[in-house]
């Protein structure tokens, strides 16, 4: 008989992990006090389609995690993964910041074999609790051989998507993880995965960044663009040691002259500044008729969301401050 697939899970907390004080308490109950370990003993079909290996690496909410855990995530997937008896891994991770941990682990871990998060939007103590079918689903495509090359894949409500596309969409409803501008890559169809496009843009394994010497990264902060907004923000988290800005501006990823002024003078300083949006599709293109991001030395974020935008500034940052090569990284990306 073939051997199964083996599958590291890797537990980090969240909603998955979290029990409520009654089987209707969807809401507000205690997140990350389950541990891994009881998460897979309570799918007990998950054997059926892998060989399993659990490791608790912290039990922390998913909004009060430090980017000292995204590097702990990276690390620990990536021994695992160079392990010749792994197929692959999933995380189980909490929703809040979910999409920033994937898309982190998509440029980092530089593996072709299949890396999975998922989560859960109903603690386990819940009716109906999402967390088991997230977790047999996320283990599946983990164990699937289709997954492989793919980059970091999020499992949630049935479906798979890009780490680089997917973002939450509502604050509690299970259909919250969504793809919003290119769609899915595919979804589970009774626990087995039907791929039906695939991600172009560089990642995992071809990704050129490293982060395995790495104690922390720089640091970025996001600043969000308003009717009325003024530069203090901006110019507080330079003058606060922020190497590079994202800011997230109205529309294409436009500023008030006041931020506008604080931004030039950022720049001027230099903290590297990226032009993102605060809308929730259409890419922030370079040079257009009100900014010239050429004269300004500024960055634009592509489609990127400004958290995603954020992750690949601080990792761009640990290679380069050249603002042409930080735009050559947005552009592959």
């Amino acid at each position: 008989m073939q051997n199964k697939p083996k599958v590291v899970i890797l537990g980090t907390g969240g909603t998955i992990a979290g029990a409520g004080s009654s089987a209707t308490n969807v809401t507000g109950y205690r997140p990350s006090v389950i541990g891994v370990e009881e998460l897979v003993t309570a799918v007990p079909k998950l054997g059926e389609i892998a060989e399993l290996e659990a490791q608790q690496l912290f039990q922390v909410a998913s909004y009060l995690l430090e980017t000292s855990h995204w590097l702990k995530i990276a690390r620990a997937a990536t021994e695992a993964l160079a392990r010749s008896d792994v197929s692959g891994v999933v995380i189980t991770h909490g929703t809040d910041t979910l999409e920033e941990t994937a898309y982190f682990l998509h440029l980092t871990v530089r593996s072709e074999k299949p890396v999975v998060v998922t989560g859960a939007m109903r603690p386990a103590t819940a009716l109906s609790a999402d967390g088991p079918m997230n977790l047999y689903n996320a283990v599946s495509l983990a164990a699937s051989a289709e997954s492989a090359g793919k980059g970091v894949l999020v499992a949630m409500n049935d479906r798979i998507a890009c780490a680089r596309d997917v973002t939450k969409t509502h604050t509690s409803g299970l259909e919250t993880f969504r793809s919003t501008e290119y769609g899915n890559l595919g979804q589970m169809e009774n626990g087995v995965p039907r791929f039906y496009r695939v991600p172009l843009r560089r990642h995992t394994a071809f990704a050129e960044f490293a982060v395995a010497g790495l104690d922390d990264l720089p640091r970025v902060e996001i600043v969000t663009g308003y009717v009325g907004a003024t530069g203090a923000p901006i110019a507080a988290a330079v003058a606060d040691g922020a190497s590079g800005i994202v800011y997230a501006g109205t529309g294409a990823g436009n500023f008030t002259t006041a931020a506008r002024e604080a931004l030039v003078a950022a720049r001027r300083s230099g903290a590297v500044v990226v032009r993102a949006s605060r809308i929730a599709a259409g890419a922030v293109t370079r040079n257009t008729g009100h900014v010239d991001d050429d004269a300004l030395d500024f960055v634009v974020a592509d489609d990127l969301s400004p958290q995603k935008a954020r992750i690949l500034l601080m990792l761009g940052l640990t290679r380069t401050r050249d603002t042409r090569e930080l735009q050559r990284m947005f552009r592959t990306y």
